[in-house]
């Protein structure tokens, strides 16, 4: 008798169908994507075996763009379309990213007409940060589906704990762009302690090191019981591994007197400083050899010793936020019972010892720092799709930085502290500063600082319709929502009128609800010409293989044929090669065609053959076969 699955009131889905949710590490250097199989988060690879994409994207054309390992092995041909760490860039203007000679791309200016958005100049057309890496997004997307079996109901993507607004909403936008539904934006760290904390069964204070390619974040966690609660985090969002091989990349200038060089050239010496800093993770020195565009030969050895007295700026500019979030924890370093490290760039041993020295103890590297945050954010993400595991958990989240409005003066007056729980919200009350005033103007911001000039703009909106009053009679009550992707919604409202106005905040940085759609309109538009292109490749590749074959077998078995036949042939293959040309995939299939059908009686007399040898010097007993 078959057992029914009988679902409970109200559930219009079967209780033990598993719904495919999947946890994604957005990375500055690599990314990758896991998910939760059997109860164990598990990363999922590609058909190489893979687990990490590399998060750098080449624009060959409109319509033709590599994504990952083949991006990442052509990038010094053609540095100018092929965009690395674009994390870096994300919510960011060109007044925050500082000196862009550093950077092998084409920046258009602020004037641009999508604001003060980072645009990058390609030969696709202009692209943002948030484009670049929806493709990225994209290519994981596949990857899971794949593995899977099916569509994904959710992703749970993260995000640095100290990203603003305007960089989280960003990545909200790339993955839109992507075709993800978001289930929540997960800080890297707090997913990495949630990786940690239920694959060891941890309780107590932790603090982990997230070091990464781009950014820098240091969160204290209190893990109880199931209970991941974020006491504090801190950091830095322009400072990760990219940094440690700038200065190398410096070094190489200085040390053999280059200046002024080409975008080529530049991203060369960036892509050998980076592998000489993870030789030098294992080894006392590394050699970099490299010929420039100009025939000049680049030959130096650095030392371990050398790179660590370079970098160490660097690494102890990690150590002020860490003091800042054991303060704001209310912890002393004694309280910490571990720390954990994460990303890749925690495995330069002068980071470790940094970091064991501040703490007093050895950190934490029983899981692969490279992995341990798409693994937490696999399990977050199978819990809010709706398939419980067997223990509960409960995740407490912070907010990184103070929430607030512009007030008289410039000042900036904080309704939400850092550090908060989230999702939060909180209200203020506030009041007119003129006589017969019936609107006012409510500006949004966000930062640490007093003043409003040195405070991030995230939004203004302006509420109208207030009864005209003396001045400070109108009570006006501000409410400021955050919701548990650290994303904030702000709501004014009269009180004695009722008269109300709300916005979702949507910084300048990140994209318009009608850029969004226009780009996915734009994905929709150039889908037909993508299956052209995909057609045409695959019979390419059909059509090289079979000349490869055809030809093979001409050398080894030619004598099998007449003449007329021997020329049909070589016709045959002569009229694909020349196909191989065109771009079109249904003359390309006729071709194919036509060459399988001229080599049937060949490909015949060749098996005749095989069997006979297979026959010779054998009798019929012999072949008998027995039952």
């Amino acid at each position: 008798m078959a057992l029914l699955q009988i679902s409970e009131p109200g559930m219009s889905t079967a209780p033990h169908q598993h719904r495919l949710a999947v946890g994604i590490d957005l990375g500055t250097t690599n990314s990758l994507v896991a998910t939760v199989r059997n109860g164990i988060s598990t990363v999922l690879n590609d058909e190489q075996g893979r687990a990490m994409l590399p998060s750098v994207v080449r624009y060959l054309d409109a319509q033709n763009i590599l994504v990952g390992e083949e991006a990442q092995r052509t990038q010094s041909e053609d540095p100018t379309n092929t965009i690395s760490s674009v994390k870096r860039f994300m919510g960011r203007g060109l007044a925050d990213i500082g000196d862009i000679s550093r950077f092998p791309y084409r920046f258009l200016d602020d004037s641009a007409p999508h604001g003060a958005q980072v645009r990058l100049r390609t030969v696709a057309g202009a692209k943002s940060p948030v484009e670049v890496s929806a493709e990225i997004l994209k290519m994981l997307r596949a990857r899971a589906e794949a593995s899977l079996g099916g569509e994904l109901v959710g992703a749970v993507i993260t995000v640095p704990a100290y990203f603003d607004d305007a960089q989280r909403q960003a990545t909200k936008d790339a993955a839109r762009l992507a075709g993800l539904n978001v289930l929540r934006l997960l800080n890297e760290p707090t997913a990495a302690a949630i990786a940690y904390g239920l694959d060891n069964g941890s309780e107590g204070v932790y603090a982990v090191y997230d070091l990464g390619g781009g950014t820098f974040d240091i969160s204290i966690l209190r893990l109880s019981r199931g209970v991941f609660e974020v006491l504090s985090t801190n950091g830095d969002s322009a400072l990760g591994g990219d940094d440690f091989d700038h200065r190398i990349y410096c070094w190489l200038l200085e040390k053999n007197a280059l200046s002024a060089l080409g975008p080529q050239d530049t991203r060369l010496l960036l892509t050998q400083a980076r592998t000489a800093k993870e030789q030098l993770t294992e080894h006392a020195e590394a050699r970099i050899t490299v010929m420039l565009s100009g025939g000049e030969i680049i030959d130096n050895v650095l030392s371990q010793a050398a790179f660590h007295e370079m970098s160490n700026n660097l690494v102890q500019r990690t150590l002020q936020p860490m003091r800042r979030a054991l303060r704001d924890a209310g912890l002393k370093v004694q309280d910490v019972n571990g720390v954990v490290m994460v990303g890749g760039a925690t495995r330069m041993p002068q980071v470790q010892r940094a970091v064991g020295e501040f703490f007093a103890q050895t950190p934490l590297t029983n899981l692969d720092p490279d992995k341990v945050v798409a693994l937490g954010a696999a399990i977050q993400a199978n819990l809010l799709a709706g398939n419980r595991g067997e223990d509960d958990w409960l995740l407490l989240d912070v907010i990184p930085l103070s929430l607030g409005l512009e007030t008289m003066g410039g000042l900036a007056e904080k309704l939400i502290p850092r550090n908060s729980t989230i999702p939060t919200a909180r209200a203020q009350e506030f009041t007119t500063y003129k006589d017969g005033q019936t609107a006012m103007s409510i500006h949004v911001v966000q930062g640490e600082r007093e003043l409003v000039s040195d405070c991030r703009s995230l939004a203004k909106f302006e509420l109208r319709g207030i009864p005209a009053m003396v001045a400070g009679a109108a009570r006006i009550r501000v409410t400021f929502q955050v919701d548990a992707d650290g994303l904030l919604s702000v709501a004014a409202r009269e009180m004695g009128s009722g008269v109300e106005a709300m916005i979702e905040v949507k910084p300048s940085y990140g994209l318009s609800d009608s850029e969004i759609t226009r780009m996915l309109q734009e994905s929709g538009q150039y889908a037909k010409e993508d299956m052209q292109a995909r057609a045409l490749r695959e019979q390419q590749t059909e059509a090289h293989q079979l000349i490869e074959a055809v030809q093979n077998a001409l050398a080894q078995d030619g004598d099998l044929l007449v003449k007329a036949e021997r020329e049909r042939i070589v016709e045959q293959v002569q009229m694909l090669q020349d196909s191989l040309q065109q771009t079109d995939a249904a003359l390309l299939k006729r071709a194919i065609t036509n060459l399988n059908d001229a080599t049937v009686s060949f490909a015949q007399a060749r098996m005749d053959k095989s069997v006979s040898r297979a026959l010779a010097g054998k009798n019929i007993s012999e072949l008998e076969v027995k039952s």
